[in-house]
């Protein structure tokens, strides 16, 4: 799964004149987000001029940097912090494995996307080991993730599969988010807390999960049945369509049952993130 830790990149020094974008600036832009966007390329490749995207995933905000500073196995690379980010750590016994450097907010801002709240918080690291999925243990229940890709809605999958205690996430290699950045932040430190596993075919995932004793339920709303009318049993893999699209035929073939989560109001639908919350409710009853 590759790990492409900034979203874009600016263009060439800007020139004097009026307040107009420059090509490749999004229309509309001032001269000051052209400048920030400038000040954001160059520090990227400062940054990055002995490391490749692969190699490094980013990490930002009070519980992401700190569950990650708290995990042994997350092999850190570089820490930036505020004076009170600082403060704050001390003050919580938390002590870096690395030693930090301590910045000006703006120096964080810049290598961030404009509406990214990072707390005086940035941290550069390693992506964690994907673990095969043969590994995965037969117990609890799965969650596995049929090409979502939105870092929002999988980063809020993750606060789940952590609340409820999931053994893991499934998901494939290609057309699912890197698990860096905005989804990082949006998991809010559960990365470090529930194995990621990225598989480069979903058909062949499912098929070893099953091999293990996995009961497989696709989650959709032309399912055949409610979910919590379902005789569940563990291991259990949950399997979530993608946003709009709903479950692949191919994947929707391979599932044990394929459910639906009966609602009482006017809307029959949930997002892709609460719907997963809502069946891991409904499993761990089973």
């Amino acid at each position: 799964m590759s790990k492409r830790p900034f979203p874009y990149a600016g263009s060439g020094p800007a020139k004097s004149g009026p307040k107009t974008a420059k090509p490749g600036a999004k229309p509309g832009a001032t001269r000051e987000q052209v400048e920030r966007r400038e000040r954001f390329t160059r520090a990227r490749r400062e940054d990055l001029r002995a490391a490749t995207d692969d190699e490094l995933v980013i990490l930002y905000g009070w519980h992401t940097v700190v569950a990650a500073l708290r995990n042994p196995t997350r092999r850190l690379r570089r820490l930036l912090v505020t004076d009170n980010a600082a403060r704050r750590l001390e003050e919580e016994g938390i002590a870096p494995a690395i030693a930090p450097e301590i910045v000006r907010p703006s120096a964080i801002d810049e290598r961030l996307l404009p509406d990214a709240v990072h707390q005086g918080l940035y941290l550069e690291a390693d992506p964690l080991p994907s673990p095969p999925i043969e590994e995965v243990p037969a117990h609890g229940t799965v969650l596995v993730l049929d090409q979502i890709t939105d870092p929002h809605n999988v980063g809020a999958i993750f606060r789940s599969a952590a609340a409820f205690a999931a053994t893991a996430i499934v998901t494939t290699q290609r057309h699912s988010p890197d698990a860096t950045a905005a989804l990082a932040k949006a998991a809010s430190g559960a990365l470090e807390l529930v194995p990621l596993i990225a598989v480069q075919n979903l058909a062949r995932g499912l098929t070893a999960l099953k091999e293990r004793g996995f009961m497989v339920v696709g989650l959709d709303s032309d399912g055949e049945a409610d979910l919590s009318d379902m005789t569940l049993r563990k291991p259990l893999a949950l399997v979530l369509g993608a946003e709009g699209k709903g479950l692949r035929q191919s994947t929707r073939e391979l599932c044990d049952k394929v459910a639906r989560i009966d609602m009482p109001g006017e809307i029959k639908s949930l997002n892709v993130s609460n719907a997963a919350v809502l069946s891991l409710y409904i499993a761990g009853r089973a």
